[in-house]
């Protein structure tokens, strides 16, 4: 996999690692299984992130590490799924947790490198950043299951150091992961109580009995795969393959000017940074293609995730720590994409949310239980925008910086901000000719708006 970037990046960071060990709950944890919602089911990938502070003298590294570990011994009391294990219920034919205690993974690492010396390139691409979230604890014997979750300290040569974290989808969802960090940064700090109660009840978002799909479901394809007694959930995955990758800047300066074009050249305080960026991504996506895809009439559709706790008729709890989420799409043809006004595709992104209504979800989680779809469109736009992993506290201070780390996934762009210059940061990765028309059309187009 290769990188692009206006600077140098790093594909190596020079990683020695020096400790690799299971965290388990600091108390006794009561085994049971867990049921997972039908959106829980088909997430079964993992998220690696990493979380970059500033040398702090009164944590040495090595501190921070032991500091993190016990914190994390007293969160995952509070959150004994993430110490659990996966399995399949061969009865249901669905996936179920199992709270058996197993642990969490626990890295300990460090760098010849300095903060310093990637500079610049610490907001930019770089494969390295793959060394800073472990995936795997390679001491385990090969008959033990590997962990859900795994947590990594990584010092640089100057005394500040990186936290990086890897979690199975199925565990937490962005603001899910967002409330679990605030948690075990307040266990860092040795704090008795957590910053918020998580509410564990996955049953909330299960399906009605019997089911009542009221709405078609074009945002999830139907595999016409068995359900029940001997079947499995499929896996919202994709193929491996060579990719570039890059992040894609925005300044603030233009956020305005995207605001603005999407206004149609007014002021436009009520259009969302979200949905300008995620206009702009799906043009761009839709283009980068080959050329035969590109017919006029040919229907384009970007997959959004909506939040639905706020949805719910009653609300999900803010602290809903599974999968809180779903996928909407927005569609358009090709023309409307190349020639239509850019303040439409915008216009489509906003009012398309408004159909995830409570009934809506409801009849979204019935139809997944007897279809077992995935999500479908042409590519999904994730929005970090309103996460804040940036603005946690820890005793050593807040992160100078957050960010995905790249992986393999070329159907799914995810937004976050730019700690930088307080713009937004796009993450998009695909193949090299895909990558450099994606970029040709970006460029083109940001210039466009003077």
């Amino acid at each position: 996999m290769a990188a692009q970037s206006p600077v140098p990046t790093f594909d190596d960071l020079k990683i020695t690692y020096h400790e690799s060990s299971l965290v388990i709950p600091s108390q006794e944890i009561e085994e049971k299984s867990i049921f997972l919602s039908n959106i829980d089911q088909i997430l079964n990938y993992s998220i690696p992130t990493a979380h970059f502070f500033k040398p702090n003298p009164d944590f040495p590294s090595e501190n921070v590490a032991k500091r993190l570990k016990m914190a994390l011994e007293k969160v995952l009391v509070h959150y004994d799924f993430m110490a659990g294990r996966l399995k399949l219920n061969s009865k249901t034919g669905r996936l179920e947790m199992d709270c058996n205690g197993a642990g969490a993974g626990f890295v300990v690492a460090s760098s010849e490198f300095s903060l310093d010396e990637i500079g610049s390139s610490l907001v930019y691409p770089n494969l390295g950043y793959r060394q800073l979230a472990a995936q795997k604890l390679e001491n385990l014997a090969p008959q033990v299951d590997q962990p859900l979750c795994f947590f990594q300290v990584t010092s640089f040569k100057c005394g500040g150091f990186a936290i990086g974290m890897c979690m199975n989808h199925i565990l937490l969802d962005g603001l899910g992961a967002k409330t679990f960090i605030e948690n075990l940064a307040s266990q860092a700090f040795d704090d008795k109580h957590l910053a918020v109660i998580p509410c564990n009840d996955r049953w909330l978002l299960a399906a009605r009995s019997p089911p009542q799909v009221a709405f078609p479901h074009p945002e999830f394809l139907d595999l016409h795969l068995p359900v029940g007694e001997g079947s499995s959930p499929p896996v919202f995955d994709c193929s491996r393959e060579e990719l570039e990758f890059k992040i894609f800047k925005l300044s603030p300066t233009d956020i305005t000017k995207l605001k603005k074009k999407a206004n149609n050249g007014s002021e436009a305080a009520k259009i969302s940074s979200f949905g300008v960026v995620a206009a702009l991504i799906w043009r761009c996506k839709a283009f980068s293609g080959s050329a035969e895809l590109q017919k006029k009439d040919r229907i384009s559709t970007l997959l959004n995730v909506i939040d639905i706790r706020p949805r719910r008729n009653p609300q999900l709890p803010s602290s809903y720590s599974g999968n809180g989420v779903l996928p909407l799409g927005v569609s358009a043809t090709f023309e409307e994409l190349e020639n239509g006004p850019f303040s439409k595709l915008v216009e489509k992104i906003s009012e398309g949310a408004k159909v995830m209504t409570d009934e809506y979800i409801k009849s979204a989680f019935d139809w997944m239980e007897m279809h077992r779809g995935l999500p479908q469109g042409d590519y999904m736009v994730s929005s970090w925008l309103r996460l804040g992993f940036e603005k946690i506290e820890y005793p050593w201070g807040k992160p100078v910086y957050c960010c995905p780390v790249v992986n393999h996934r070329k159907d799914i762009c995810w937004v976050f901000p730019d700690a930088i210059d307080g713009g937004i940061g796009a993450m998009v990765a695909l193949p090299g000719e895909e990558m450099e028309r994606f970029d040709g059309i970006f460029r083109e187009f940001i210039q466009r708006l003077g």
